[in-house]
């Protein structure tokens, strides 16, 4: 192939260019420094004769797969040693160094008081022990409670003994379940902050297993409630619950078994306790079904009309002790809970009626009927009923009667407070809700619980207070009630005396109780063996921790005497009170309540219009 030449010309060399070329070319060889110093020549000739200046050619380094420069190797080796430096090398200190953990806070006074009130709970089981047993010198007693009774597979064993004797009362241990379970919805959050949640529920249902086995749960329709295993006669002399001075372990005379065929204030209060704990153990479904189950038993056994009659009356072994003044209340209190637990809207029907609301005596504005207790639950069905209002606003049919329970809930708090004069109180700060008689404490406990709880609804809606007539009361005022009375109870009165057994330094040593007086030594005492364990001046030899005793009198006064059980026994109903006050009290989990858990059976609610007037006549 010929080459050819686009720009004219021809690519011919000439021979004698070629030799001029190489003579050029050798004088460039000569020794250029020699002919800059021969001359003084400035440096712009100096560059036209020695030409350009050879350039530094740039060091390389060959990784193998990658090329870089010496410049870029050094300031990559240098970002990375800088790096280092910076990040890495305290990162590798703070390894290194001891590991500091974060501690939570330390739990506050009442954390640490509700955890030795739920162990109360646990001294008082009756039944086979659980393998987790809390209380070392207890253990299996009352196996044979029940054992001859036909209708009851397995007898009546378990549940709990409700003070210092060994009888177990249904009706009180009933509304201690349902306090409890209360406290639960309202501050589930706060038992699992500080790890009592599982601890609390095992306790509510050690009680509901064993309400289950006093009627036929199994039943639709029942026709009998046992309400009530052991008996105690004062001044007898046949061995029984109050004769006999010994531990349940060791327990050996007869315990009577009392059967109720007409009772709606026991079989109400049943019903409450089992609602509310099927809301509790709404994560086990089946266990919830088979609490509402029972529940819906108890309460058609309440509102049976050939069944209205108290269940204590005629029967003085039960009306000496938990003798029920009326069952009015106990229809608001359990309807209120059936309809939270089914979300059954005849249920609230029943809890707004203005039949049961007058028989009941809820606006009456009796004093003694705004304190709550195990025979008066109107204060607190009231206030259950007033959540409602609060969070869901019903309106109409309800709307009426539930702002007449607000209403009330609010005078009912108002009448707590000193400055109103309701209530006397005891030089020492103690509100006496029963009137300066014994065993006040219960009462105090309970109230701060719904008066504590009462503000909680308020914070959670914004709402700073309420009137009390024509004065307005920050809630605040009525939080530092509650408080009061809990420090009242927990050592802050004249005596500088804990009520709380095992709290703080100074508290009852000769609690009115069985099981803590007579020491577990191997030795079984009989039944007036046992009293020398009674009658003597030394200490219990068993501390029942969380146990919240009958308290002091009206001049702040106590005597820690065994045998004087109005300052010294406590009770299964005070400490359920204690334990929800405490709860609703403490700051661990934070000052809120659990707002919606309560309501999830509740259905959306769409009210009805009211019905139009009448026709307009001239």
């Amino acid at each position: 192939m010929n080459s050819a030449n686009h720009w004219g010309g021809s690519f011919e060399i000439n021979a004698d260019s070629v030799a001029e070329d190489e003579r050029s070319r050798n004088m460039m060889d000569l020794d250029r420094g020699a002919l800059s110093h021969s001359h003084q020549l400035d440096e712009t000739q100096q560059s036209w004769l020695l030409g350009p200046q050879e350039k530094k050619k740039k060091k390389y380094i060959d990784f193998g797969c990658i090329v870089c420069s010496h410049t870029a190797f050094k300031w990559t080796l240098g970002s990375i040693l800088v790096a280092f430096l910076v990040i890495g090398l305290p990162t590798i200190i703070a390894k290194t160094l001891p590991k500091h953990k974060h501690h939570p806070p330390p739990p506050d006074n009442y954390t640490v008081a509700l955890k030795k009130a739920l162990l109360f709970f646990d001294a008082q089981m009756s039944g086979r022990l659980p393998k987790n047993n809390r209380v070392p010198w207890r253990g299996n007693s009352g196996l044979k409670d029940g054992s001859d009774l036909s209708d009851v597979k397995g007898g009546l064993v378990g549940g709990y003994y409700d003070a210092g004797d060994n009888i177990k009362f249904h009706f009180p241990m009933a509304f201690s379940m349902s306090m409890l379970s209360w406290s639960v919805i309202e501050y589930s959050h706060k038992y699992k902050a500080i790890g009592e949640y599982e601890h609390v529920r095992d306790i509510i249902k050690w009680g509901t297993d064993y309400l289950l086995l006093t009627f036929n749960s199994s039943a639709t329709t029942i026709n009998k409630i046992y309400s009530q295993v052991g008996v105690a006669r004062n001044g007898s002399t046949t061995p029984d619950d109050h004769y006999c001075w010994q531990r349940p372990e060791d327990m050996d005379y007869t315990r009577p078994v009392t059967p109720t065929f007409s009772g709606p204030d026991l079989a109400g209060e049943m019903a409450a306790a089992l609602a509310s704990a099927s809301i509790v153990f709404r994560d086990n479904t089946k266990y919830s079904e088979k609490l509402i189950k029972g529940a819906t038993t108890l309460f058609r056994f309440a509102r049976d009309s050939g069944k209205r009659t108290s269940y204590s009356r005629g029967d003085i072994n039960i009306a000496m002790f938990y003798n029920s003044t009326g069952y009015y209340d106990e229809y608001m209190w359990g309807a209120a809970w059936m309809y939270y637990a089914t979300g059954n809207s005849s249920y609230l029907q029943l809890a707004t009626n203005k039949g049961i609301t007058k028989n009941a005596k809820a606006f009456s504005r009796i004093p003694d009927l705004s304190v709550l207790s195990w025979d008066n639950k109107l204060p607190a069905a009231q206030l259950l009923l007033t959540r409602m209002r609060i969070f869901l606003s019903p309106g109409y049919p309800y709307e009426e009667m539930l702002q007449s329970y607000h209403n009330v809930t609010g005078l009912n708090m108002c009448s707590y407070l000193r400055r109103f004069n309701v209530f006397n109180w005891t030089q020492g700060g103690m509100i006496q809700l029963n009137h300066g008689r014994p065993q006040p404490l219960q009462y105090v406990a309970n109230a701060a619980y719904i008066s504590s709880l009462y503000v909680d609804y308020m914070n959670a809606t914004g709402v700073p207070g309420w009137f009390c007539g024509p004065s307005y009361i920050s809630s605040d005022v009525l939080r530092h009630f509650a408080i009061s009375q809990v420090d009242y109870i927990l050592g802050a009165n004249p005596r500088n005396m804990s009520y709380l057994v095992g709290y703080g330094t100074r508290f009852p040593k000769h609690v009115h109780h069985r099981g803590a007086s007579i020491p577990r030594d191997g030795t079984k005492y009989s039944c007036t063996g046992g009293w020398k364990w009674r009658d003597s001046r030394n200490p219990n030899p068993n501390t029942i921790t969380g146990a919240m005793v009958g308290g002091p009198g009206k001049f702040d006064g106590f005597r820690d005497v065994r045998t004087n059980y109005n300052y010294t026994e406590p009770t299964l109903a005070g400490n359920a009170g204690l334990v929800a006050a405490l709860v609703s009290l403490t700051s661990s989990g934070g000052n809120r309540i659990d707002k919606n858990s309560i309501f999830s059976a509740v259905p959306p609610l769409y009210p009805t219009s009211p019905p139009p007037p009448p026709p307009w006549k001239p």
